[in-house]
């Protein structure tokens, strides 16, 4: 079983300017539209079983993913998907587009401090992570570098999640990209708290901090809390899963390497659960309209 944990799916003016002013020159490439048939091509090709879906929401950067469109897009794949919103706390109306994604059958939450410029461990968020708590809703944060800006990297780093996860040990949490360039903390994190875990996402394209990462990990006995995520349209899983795997080809003399255990181990969990997530059924009936959405 593959389980992708980290998948988007968004358009391009989702990302309001964003992505044109500050991620294209650092990129090198606009934001890819993405179809239904292209999405589940690029699954099959991978093998994955099951996929997390979302988009992104950062407010003051003017991006927002609306919970219908990811609902209607998981509509139209054949592909196992479980959907998430993307959230920005900062907006006024944030319980309600939590109660629209609970109505639309999302289980989970994504959050971009980093962009959004909300303080996760300000005192007003109490309420919005007791909503979480209470519906059971896994957190997915967005850990680590940004080349916007405007983005303010100190809300970024796993010690803000260890301090989420002191104040509520029961929330479900997952640090994207292994916390991107703090992995050494994320791992650290990962050993301390249960319900924490991490995503492997985009960490073979710095081989270097890929490489460190795992080792460090290895040594910290936490590759159980790891889980793979592709960061798809970014990387194909295909092309993420076989170039995280040549992660375990590199060597350092005679210093500890990636053992090829720890990246099939991570390539072959089963996240859903230990993530409390239920195993989506398939969707046998696609819409008329979704060869050309």
């Amino acid at each position: 079983m593959i389980v992708d944990v980290h998948t988007h799916n968004l358009l391009p003016e989702h990302w309001g300017s964003e992505h044109k002013e500050n991620w294209e020159p650092a990129y090198g490439a606009p934001y890819p539209t993405i179809t239904p048939s292209q999405y589940d091509a690029a699954m099959q090709a991978a093998g994955i079983d099951v996929a997390i879906v979302f988009g992104l929401a950062a407010s003051r950067a003017g991006v927002h993913t609306p919970n219908s469109y990811v609902a209607d897009f998981c509509a139209k794949v054949t592909t196992p998907t479980i959907a998430f919103t993307a959230i920005d706390p900062l907006d006024a109306n944030w319980r309600e587009q939590l109660e629209e994604a609970q109505s639309l059958g999302f289980h989970g939450v994504k959050l971009y401090p980093v962009l959004s410029l909300f303080d996760p461990l300000a005192p007003e968020f109490e309420d919005f992570y007791r909503f979480l708590l209470k519906h059971r809703l896994v957190v997915l944060w967005h850990m680590g570098a940004t080349p916007s800006p405007q983005g303010r990297l100190s809300l970024s780093q796993p010690l803000i999640v260890e301090e989420v996860a002191r104040r509520y040990p029961d929330l479900v949490q997952i640090m994207a990209h292994m916390g991107h360039p703090w992995q050494r903390e994320a791992n650290i994190v990962l050993r301390k708290h249960k319900n924490v875990f991490a995503d492997v996402s985009a960490s073979w394209s710095r081989p270097m901090d890929g490489f460190l990462a795992l080792v460090h990990a290895q040594e910290w006995a936490v590759t159980d809390k790891l889980l793979f995520g592709s960061d798809y349209p970014l990387w194909e899983p295909k092309a993420a899963i076989e170039q995280f795997t040549g992660l375990a080809d590199l060597r350092a003399g005679n210093l500890p390497h990636v053992l090829e255990e720890t990246v099939q181990g991570i390539i072959h969990r089963d996240a859903l659960q230990l993530l409390g997530l239920d195993h989506p059924r398939p969707n046998t009936h696609r819409p008329a309209s979704w060869q050309t959405s």
